[in-house]
């Protein structure tokens, strides 16, 4: 549907097996994108492979794939994501700021909640984007000929909700942050859009359900009980599945959306309308 071929991306977080992240790599892989997946390590939890893992799947769609380990906290190592892209693919045409804090310990009320898990959130959410953002708009902007920056915030980013404080604060910053690319490179014709997920079924259901759920209850139930009750009130009767936000990003990055640039688009099945 949208042809890439010739275009390089970065897209981070993407070391998870069932995560945003890798959706979206093997989209923008299937419509012909070079991929660079990166993650804060390279092997998976258990027997999932990680980041070579989705490397070699993106190799099997076609295109040439790099597996980078890079925390993106640490400005030497998100310059060293730049450097590393460019040596193997000559340029850099698409990021994707995918790359999340784990759900789980900061899912408590404010008034309770630790300043370290606070910092956590917003370092990895918040500098983490920045960071990323920055150094791949200093190439873009050096070589010419327009790009791609895409944000993941989330409906999180659009409406506070109760025991969600950091992570409320850290996707309302990456809308923030999304708008202002998108004035300042505007003139470069580089776009900055961000997509903003409902509940999606991925690993950090898990950690979600886990920091959630009610003394007495399993990870497991507390899990499918969020599920329902979002469910519940989505007018498309589910909650968000990865490629769900992949077909968006991958929208994004296309000549399709080379007008388009500052928004904040919900994929959340109509639950979030604002």
């Amino acid at each position: 549907m949208y042809d890439l071929r010739g275009k390089t991306a970065i897209v981070t977080g993407a070391g998870g097996e069932h995560g945003i992240g890798r959706a979206i790599a093997l989209r923008l892989a299937q419509e012909g994108a070079q991929v660079v997946v990166t993650d804060v390590t390279l092997d998976g939890p258990g027997a999932w492979g990680g980041l070579p893992v989705v490397a070699a799947q993106i190799e099997e769609a076609g295109p040439a794939a790099l597996a980078l380990q890079v925390d993106i906290r640490e400005r030497e190592q998100v310059q060293q994501m730049v450097d590393d892209s460019l040596e193997r693919f000559g340029r850099i045409d698409i990021l994707v700021n995918n790359a999340g804090a784990p759900a789980g310990p900061d899912r408590v009320p404010l008034v309770d909640l630790p300043e370290s898990e606070w910092q956590r959130v917003q370092e990895v959410n918040g500098k983490g984007t920045f960071l990323c953002a920055q150094a791949v708009a200093r190439h873009m902007i050096a070589r010419g000929g327009g790009g791609r920056i895409i944000n993941i915030s989330s409906s999180a980013g659009r409406q506070g909700i109760p025991r969600f404080g950091a992570y409320c604060a850290s996707k309302f910053a990456i809308i923030g942050l999304t708008q202002v690319l998108a004035k300042e490179l505007g003139e470069y014709q580089i776009t900055a859009n961000a997509i903003c997920p409902g509940l999606t079924e991925t690993e950090r259901l898990a950690g979600m359900a886990e920091g959630l759920r009610p003394e007495g209850v399993d990870m497991e139930t507390h899990r499918q009980g969020l599920i329902a009750e979002h469910a519940a009130m989505v007018p498309l009767g589910r909650i968000a599945q990865p490629d769900d936000v992949a077909r968006t990003a991958t929208f994004l990055a296309s000549d399709e959306a080379a007008y388009l640039s500052g928004l904040a688009v919900n994929v959340s099945g109509g639950a979030w309308l604002t």
